[in-house]
């Protein structure tokens, strides 16, 4: 009688490989644990200061660049007046918001040299963008594009240094000169006088 032979086994399917999220170069560098203290010292340095703020850095000349663009493509306009975004405020004259302008652009390309000259140079640089201030003596310039996010980072200073409750912390803009001349809301049109109040303010 013939010996049986071993069933095969079944090779099982092969998993789906899905490939791993690279990491920030920087990011993959660790602070070694040996070796000379100064090249620890350095590495350290290069991980918690140098990373985050080149980083920072970016995220403010990219917010300075996007205004720039709004300033030139909305240039002449007459609803932003060449702001690109209309800063709302309220009855005592603090901002309350910001939206984006309505109208259309006046000017569809501009050239990228133009852009980063705006985003550079000249007190007009922040144009167009929001800042915040705290009461405690925290301040920051206008970096962020709109109201919401200036909100958002006055919000966490509040969390850090005062607990999560608000002290009176604000929000501030920096518009170009036309724009903040405008009144904010236009005036309501005069009533026209009716022939009723007309010939009572002439009896009296």
């Amino acid at each position: 009688m013939a010996a049986k032979r071993p069933a095969t086994r079944r090779k099982a399917p092969a998993s789906r490989r899905t490939t791993a999220r690279r990491k920030h170069p920087a990011r993959r560098v660790k602070v070694p644990r040996r070796g000379p203290l100064h090249a620890r010292l350095g590495t350290w340095l290069v991980l918690r200061v140098v990373v985050p703020m080149v980083a920072d850095r970016r995220s403010v000349m990219q917010s300075r660049k996007d205004a720039a663009i709004l300033r030139a493509t909305h240039d002449g306009c007459t609803t932003c007046h060449g702001n690109g975004q209309i800063f709302t405020k309220g009855k005592d004259g603090s901002f309350t918001g910001s939206k984006p302008c309505p109208a259309k652009p006046t000017k569809t390309k501009v050239s990228r040299a133009e852009i980063n000259r705006a985003a550079r140079i000249g007190a007009d640089k922040r144009t167009g963008l929001v800042g915040w201030t705290c009461p405690c003596g925290k301040k920051e310039k206008p970096r962020y594009r709109d109201a919401k996010t200036a909100t958002k980072a006055l919000r966490a200073h509040e969390k850090t240094k005062h607990g999560g409750a608000s002290v009176g912390g604000t929000w501030y803009a920096q518009q170009t000169e036309a724009a903040a001349l405008a009144p904010s809301k236009p005036a309501p049109a005069p009533k026209l006088k009716t022939r009723k109040a007309a010939a009572k303010t002439a009896t009296s």
